[in-house]
């Protein structure tokens, strides 16, 4: 249920005012008009009794229960010892019922109070009828409704007061009910709105993450890949200098080379984070990266220093995905970058891509050094490339020596990725 409001706090004793200024005009024209005649009680009480009513009004949404209880003995109190106020009585009567309907958070103890307030009131009226039923008839009682015929104006009037009692009580019963009802699903609504907007928050800021994550690890792979060939193709160049210069200057080229390559990338990947509405995952930018590009990273690492080897088995029956590709492509060029890193001076590499009825496999092994390598960052962007392909990697030192990183990516998870 939602909590009080200032508000509506202001708003209740804004109608109780009311109804207090409106009890005190409704008792003082009641006691002119002699409303009950010579048993009419006296008007002191009667502003009193407007009192009674109207002061609970203002507490009824905090206090519903003890509201109804406290208006409703006032009302039976006064119509029984004849009190000249009438309206307002009724008006008081209607809203304490139909507040403990609405806001009354013990639902047990407002079925109590209002069953029991209904039933005693329509329990005096029919008391009450009953003994007018049985007094005798005074033709000198001006007013009186005639008794006779089988259907005659005192059993008529009967009837109406049990029919507006019945609507009376039962209206306010009925939409205080709907009106709690309509509270309970605005209150559920609203809970569930801010709950969406909560995971709507943890989602933009997981979305956020991830594409940092994409651009992070698409940034390391270009950077790092071609600073490392270009920081080994300089210090080829270096050596080379004062003996070989006409090599020297080739190995500078590929230096040039390479650095152009990196900026183009580079810039390939800026334009696609910076066009509006385009697509924002590096991943799966437009590029001319794929299977067929591995050869041109062999031949790169190669010229490096490190004799690498291609082979292809199989034939595809289809070209997996664009994104599958371009995650392979990655994973061979950071596993030769750490090739060349860290495999030594006379360590050689051998890349295989085997093409079977259901899967795609890359293999990149090396020579040299086979101590353990310290997990990075590129090791860590391998085993995402893997994982958002939809496929499993295995990484580490051979016994025989050396490193073996290899990539099995299923057909069916590429067919997944394609969609």
């Amino acid at each position: 249920m939602p909590r009080l409001t200032r508000s509506q706090q202001r708003g209740d004793i804004v109608l109780a005012v009311v109804l207090l200024l409106g009890g005190m005009l409704s008792a003082v024209l009641s006691s002119v008009s002699g409303l009950y005649g010579d048993e009419q009680g006296s008007l002191a009480v009667a502003l009193v009794y407007v009192a009674v009513l109207a002061v609970p009004i203002a507490f009824r949404r905090r206090w519903p229960s003890v509201t109804a209880v406290i208006v409703s003995v006032a009302y039976f109190l006064a119509v029984t010892f004849r009190i000249p106020e009438l309206y307002v009585g009724n008006i008081a009567m209607f809203i304490a019922l139909y507040t403990v309907g609405a806001w009354e958070q013990n639902r047990r103890r407002a079925t109590i109070v209002r069953v029991a307030i209904i039933v005693g009131m329509f329990a005096w009226l029919f008391v009450v009828m009953f003994q007018d039923a049985t007094q005798p008839i005074d033709p000198a009682v001006e007013g009186a409704f005639s008794r006779a015929g089988a259907f005659s104006p005192f059993v008529a009037y009967q009837l109406l007061m049990i029919g507006v009692n019945a609507l009376f009580f039962g209206g306010a019963y009925y939409f205080g009910n709907r009106s709690y009802q309509q509270m309970r699903e605005r209150a559920a609504l609203e809970e569930r709105t801010a709950e969406l907007e909560a995971e709507r928050e943890v989602t933009a800021a997981q979305a956020v993450a991830l594409d940092r994550v994409r651009i992070a690890r698409e940034l390391h792979d270009v950077v790092a890949h071609h600073v490392s060939l270009m920081g080994v193709q300089a210090g080829v160049a270096r050596a080379l200098l004062a003996t070989e210069p006409d090599r020297a200057r080739e190995v500078l080229s590929g230096v040039e080379g390479s650095a152009r390559t990196s900026l183009h990338e580079l810039r390939q990947l800026l334009e696609t984070l910076r066009a509006p509405g385009g697509e924002t995952d590096p991943d799966t930018a437009p590029t001319t990266h794929g299977l067929t590009s591995i050869s041109a990273l062999v031949d790169e690492a190669t010229a490096a220093g490190l004799p690498t080897t291609l082979s292809v088995i199989g034939e595809p029956a289809h070209d997996p995905a664009p994104l599958v590709q371009v995650n392979l492509y990655r994973i061979a060029q950071e596993a030769l970058t750490n090739a060349r890193r860290h495999a030594g001076p006379h360590a050689t590499a051998d890349v295989r891509l085997r093409f079977d009825a259901d899967a795609v496999e890359l293999e990149v092994t090396n020579t040299g050094r086979s101590g353990r390598v310290t997990p990075g960052l590129g090791q860590l962007g391998m085993r995402e490339r893997a994982a958002v392909s939809g496929g499993s990697i295995e990484m580490g030192p051979r016994s025989r020596g050396g490193y073996l990183v290899r990539v099995r990516v299923p057909l069916v998870g590429a067919e997944a990725v394609r969609a």
